[in-house]
């Protein structure tokens, strides 16, 4: 009979203990959702952000075996803020050769190899428009070319 309650205790205890870990991961993602609203002023920050939280959260959850939502929390906030933060990096790369009228290049070293930006100021596109074609770069290989005027 004691054995009984022990396991319907037992039962209802690893319950709550589940909600209580859903509703701690939903909280957890919800604050650190607000600290990327916080720091993302403009539209390609928002993006960057939102790339690098996914595959910052995919790869933390597939990685970290012993707890995949712990792993995912700490993939996903620090891909955003890689992710944000690189974009940063395209945007002002192309405002410095906008306005100095010259090349601007920024490269970093990740875990993953090289990341580089290069913007470079472009003619022929109206004479009050100044235009800078920005490419990014990872480990030596395009893989975006954005035409930016103002």
């Amino acid at each position: 009979m004691n054995n009984s309650r022990e396991r319907k205790e037992f039962k209802i205890s690893f319950r709550a203990n589940q909600e209580i870990c859903k509703y701690t991961a939903i909280l957890t993602i919800l604050i650190f959702s607000s600290f990327l609203w916080a720091c993302a002023p403009t539209r390609s920050n928002y993006e960057g952000a939102a790339v690098g939280g996914v595959v910052g959260t995919t790869a933390g959850a597939l990685l970290d075996k012993k707890n995949p939502w712990r792993g995912a929390v700490v993939g996903g906030a620090l891909g955003a803020v890689a992710g944000g933060s690189f974009a940063e990096i395209s945007k002002r790369a192309a405002s410095e050769a906008r306005t100095y009228g010259r090349p601007v290049t920024y490269q970093r070293q990740t875990s993953d190899g090289w990341q580089k930006v290069e913007a470079v100021p472009q003619s022929g596109y109206g004479s009050n428009r100044r235009c800078v074609v920005v490419k990014t770069y990872e480990n030596g290989r395009l893989v975006d070319e954005k035409l930016s005027c103002d």
